[in-house]
C-alpha cells in the first residue's frame, strides 16, 4: 500500500470516527492500567463488568493494596487467568508505591518494568492515558496491518515497527484506536464485513466476497 493509499486509508477511519476512544472504562492512568493488566485473553466487556465495581472499592494503588488479593478476587474471577493477574496487580501497586509516589510512570521502561507490564501493555498505556504516538499491537492490529497490506509482518514485533514507519505522522496519535476498532467489528478474523467496509477499495486482501467470507485466517 502506497502512501497515497495509506493516507485515503485513515482518511476514511477518521472521517467514520473522528475521535476514537478506548472501549476500556477508566478515569485515571492507573484505572486503565489494571484494565490493561486483566486484558490478556479477555474482552473489555467482562474486564468494564469486574473493574466497574472494584473502582467502587479501590481504585489506587494503596487501596487496591489494603484489599489484598483475596479482597480483588470477587470483582476477577470471572476473567481468564484471574490468579496470576491478581497477583500481577498486587505487585504493581506495591512498585507503584514504592518507587513512583504511587503514579504510574510515563517511560516505557519503567512501565515495563512493572509485573505483569509487557511492550503491548506499556503502549496502550503510553498512548490512551498519556497521548504518545505509539502502537500496541494485539491480534486485531495485527490482522488489519497483515490483510490489508498497510504493514505486513511476520511477528508483532515487525508489524509495530511498520506501522511507526508508515502510518502518516498526522493520524499516528489515534492509529491505535482506529485499528483496533477496525478489526474488532469490521476486519473480523472469521467473517470480514468487506461487503461494509469503508476502507474496502484501498484494501489489498485478495479473498474478498459480497459475503465477507474468506478461505483461510490471518
Amino acid at each position: 500500500m502506497n502512501l497515497e493509499k495509506r493516507r485515503a486509508f485513515f482518511e476514511q477511519l477518521k472521517a467514520n470516527n473522528p475521535k476514537p476512544k478506548t472501549e476500556l472504562e477508566y478515569s485515571s492512568p492507573f484505572e486503565l492500567l489494571i484494565a490493561v493488566l486483566l486484558s490478556a485473553q479477555a474482552t473489555d466487556v467482562s474486564i468494564n463488568k469486574g473493574t466497574r465495581e472494584l473502582y467502587k472499592v479501590a481504585n489506587t494503588p494503596q487501596a487496591l493494596l489494603d484489599l489484598g488479593e483475596e479482597g480483588v478476587r470477587p470483582y476477577i474471577q470471572h476473567i481468564g487467568l484471574f490468579n496470576s493477574k491478581g497477583k500481577h496487580m498486587q505487585e504493581t501497586c506495591s512498585l507503584l508505591l514504592e518507587k513512583h509516589g504511587g503514579q504510574v510512570p510515563q517511560t516505557r521502561e519503567e512501565l515495563e518494568a512493572l509485573p505483569g507490564v509487557g511492550r503491548k501493555t506499556a503502549n496502550v498505556i503510553l498512548n490512551t492515558a498519556f497521548g504518545q504516538s505509539t502502537i500496541a499491537v494485539d491480534t486485531h492490529i495485527f490482522r488489519v496491518s497483515n490483510r490489508t497490506g498497510l504493514a505486513p509482518g511476520k511477528n508483532v514485533a515487525k508489524v509495530e515497527e511498520q506501522l511507526l514507519k508508515r502510518v502518516p505522522q498526522e493520524y499516528l496519535l489515534d492509529a491505535h484506536q482506529w485499528l483496533i476498532l477496525h478489526g474488532r467489528y469490521t476486519c473480523k478474523a472469521r467473517n470480514p464485513e468487506c461487503a461494509q467496509c469503508i476502507v474496502e477499495p484501498l484494501c489489498g486482501f485478495k479473498q474478498k466476497t459480497g459475503k465477507g467470507k474468506i478461505r483461510d485466517n490471518i
